[in-house]
């Protein structure tokens, strides 16, 4: 009888079926068999081994800094700079309540951030589709908030955020749509979600308009980015904010 010495929880039934396996076929088997079974066995364990390798390895998002941003018309020539500890600043904006929110709602959450405007007719309404998508599978999940940004915030009055809102669902607090100072939100744009070119920067026609959605972590670090029109970008972000629910629990 050969003998097979499991070490290790994770495969504790693995190594059953195994002991099993030669328990109840290889009692009477010819040597020359069993020696052929053991080597087909343990190429068995060394690639299931090297599976559970690779994806604990792979497992973890990557946390994404300035450096790290390819489209260099996002990024000024200071920000290209930074290489480590890039995270979203503080803020105080206006929700569709009219309650003045702060960073603080989002404290110890993980959270999605997109900018948009109200009459846009284009990519912003099946962007935030997208977003509803994400948000309705996390649906009274307290650790995961969203928040869309008003790009035009002097047109998308409360009342005006309160109506859109109401298109997608969205109850507070998990799902906050935000208007406020015009600079400061193209500043979290620009300089902080690295979401906003740059090249219009400071000029009276600047405008932002993207189809992209932020995954940022409970440390306010950016994880990911996605496409909000894109069905497998959508399908991506709900599957990596369970990973990274998961990296909080360790």
């Amino acid at each position: 009888m050969v003998d097979v010495t499991c070490n290790g929880s994770e495969f504790t039934l693995l190594c059953a079926i195994i002991k099993i396996f030669f328990g109840y076929f290889a009692f009477n088997m010819k040597p020359v068999f069993k020696r052929v079974l053991v080597v087909v066995l343990l190429f068995a364990v060394a690639m299931t081994l090297r599976y559970f390798y690779l994806v604990n390895k792979n497992e973890a998002l990557p946390i994404i800094n300035p450096a790290d941003i390819k489209s260099k018309e996002f990024i000024s020539d200071s920000l290209a700079q930074i290489k480590s500890n890039h995270i979203i600043r503080d803020f105080q904006l206006i929700n569709q309540n009219g309650d003045t929110i702060t960073q603080l709602v989002f404290k110890n959450k993980i959270y999605i951030a997109n900018f948009f405007f109200a009459s846009c007719k284009t990519i912003c309404p099946n962007m935030n589709g997208g977003l509803q998508t994400v948000y309705d599978e996390y649906q009274g999940d307290s650790s995961v908030c969203f928040i869309s940004h008003s790009s035009l915030p002097l047109e998308d009055s409360v009342p005006v955020l309160k109506a859109y809102s109401a298109r997608f669902g969205a109850q507070l607090p998990q799902w906050q749509f935000v208007t406020g100072n015009k600079k400061e939100i193209y500043d979290l744009a620009r300089n902080f979600y690295l979401m906003a070119e740059t090249k219009n920067e400071g000029l009276e026609y600047d405008f932002i308009h993207s189809r992209y959605l932020a995954l940022i972590d409970t440390h306010k670090r950016i994880r990911g980015y996605y496409d909000g029109t894109s069905t497998d970008d959508v399908s991506k972000l709900i599957e990596d904010i369970a990973m990274l629910k998961k990296e909080n629990i360790k």
